[in-house]
């Protein structure tokens, strides 16, 4: 039930407690406020009793019910003789009435009695005595709103308009906390997926600050690191071609047994294959821009280049919509898939390509011995051989690891999945971007 993302959490457990606090607030409020109200209603009550008290007992007895009439129709205040057979219905059991009760018989006396509704009449019914020995009874009747508590609408307004503010504040600071995380965690696939990120700002509190500090420097010493090791690896492979060529060219004039001669151009070969793959793992996140591509076209190109070196594919190629990638990045990974499937996979090589669900799927299948699920993620490592009848001695383990990263480059992903018909499928995922 609680929300995904740091925002909402936040903000929720913000907002609850500002709600939670305000509601202490009032309840608060209500209960210090109930007994200075229940005090001033019950003085308003006593000093309109104590009026008429003095009025009756200066007026003469037979000019009460004019006095009575006088009450009613200048001041607003109603009195009626009690009855003994006065249908009563009480005030609600609150602790304000309480209180106003209590307050009311300190001073009119035990024997005030105050009611909600008489015969049927709603409103603040007060009995009083004329004379504590007199046995006549009246009653007084305010509006029912003096005996009732109710919040002024421009408290309502005002304390409304704190729980906005407050609210919105609570946004603001959440907002503020994770608007640099969620930075943070883009950046931080973009360096997954061997990309530079842009720096991320360090402004805000001194913890983030720090944060996106230690963040940008990780990020600029991964690039550095990576730079240095790509150029390394890219000056050793060109600084190796140009013996190895001076060997191949003494081997064809010095080497007169063609058999010793055929096994030296052999291994020379297969060392330039090696380079090779050295060169391709260190451009494999060169700088080249991603383009919208037909890959259709690119892969159909591919099919024909492994027909022509005598590797004839079975390909089904569906209609597949343009998309921004690398095409001498797409091209490498699917070639490197395609060289290893020939290696090791039995000399039966499909090549399947469709669009599933915002997603380019490029399957190619084989029937040899395949990988065991245990040792897949290993072997997308660099330099990493699976030591079986798909080993090649003379590999260098970077086959797989050049298209993990040309997939992670463009946001997608490497799978190498049992064959259902025997063998190894290697599924490269690559996310449909306009």
């Amino acid at each position: 039930m609680m929300p995904r993302t740091l925002l909402a959490r936040t903000f929720l457990l913000l907002a609850v407690l500002v709600l939670l606090t305000t509601a202490a607030w009032l309840s608060l409020f209500r209960y210090i406020d109930a007994e200075p109200r229940a005090r001033e209603t019950a003085q308003l009550a006593a000093s309109a009793v104590n009026l008429i008290r003095a009025s009756l007992f200066a007026a003469a007895p037979k000019k009460r019910l004019g006095l009575f009439n006088e009450f009613s129709t200048r001041e607003g205040i109603r009195l009626l003789p009690a009855e003994p057979d006065d249908v009563i219905e009480a005030m609600p059991d609150s602790r304000f009435q309480r209180l106003l009760y209590r307050e009311l018989t300190a001073r009119l006396g035990a024997h005030t009695r105050i009611a909600a509704r008489v015969n049927e009449a709603p409103g603040f019914w007060v009995s009083f005595r004329l004379d504590d020995h007199d046995d006549e009874e009246y009653w007084l009747i305010l509006p029912r709103e003096r005996a009732a508590r109710s919040f002024a609408t421009h408290w309502l307004t005002w304390g409304l308009l704190a729980i906005i503010l407050a609210l919105a504040m609570a946004w603001l600071i959440a907002s503020r906390i994770s608007r640099p995380l969620k930075a943070m965690a883009k950046s931080a696939e973009t360096v997954g997926r061997g990309q530079i990120p842009d720096p991320l700002p360090e402004d805000g509190a001194e913890e983030l600050r720090q944060l996106a500090s230690a963040f940008n420097t990780m990020a600029a010493d991964l690039v550095r690191h990576d730079k240095d090791r790509s150029e390394v690896l890219a000056g050793i492979s060109h600084d190796l071609r140009t013996p190895l060529t001076r060997l191949r060219l003494e081997a064809e004039l010095s080497v007169a047994d063609e058999g010793a001669r055929q096994a030296v151009v052999a291994d020379i070969e297969q060392m330039e294959a090696v380079i090779s793959q050295f060169m391709d793992y260190a451009r494999a996140e060169s700088g080249e821009t991603a383009e919208k591509t037909d890959l259709a076209t690119l892969l159909g190109s591919i099919v024909e280049r492994q027909g022509c070196i005598g590797h004839v594919l079975h390909s089904e190629i569906g209609s597949l919509p343009e998309t921004l990638l690398r095409p001498k990045a797409i091209s490498r990974a699917v070639t490197n898939l395609i060289d290893n499937a020939w290696k090791y996979g039995g000399g039966d090589v499909q090549l399947k390509v469709a669009a599933v669900d915002r997603e380019i799927w490029i399957e190619i299948s084989d029937r040899g011995p395949g990988i065991p699920a245990a040792e897949v993620e290993r072997l997308k490592r660099p330099f990493t051989r699976y030591e079986s009848a798909r080993t090649n001695a003379g590999g260098t383990g970077l086959g797989l690891a050049i298209v993990e990263r040309i997939a992670r480059l463009h946001g997608g992903r490497l799978d190498l999945l049992a064959n259902p018909e025997g063998g190894l499928l290697a599924r490269l995922v690559l996310p449909i971007r306009h």
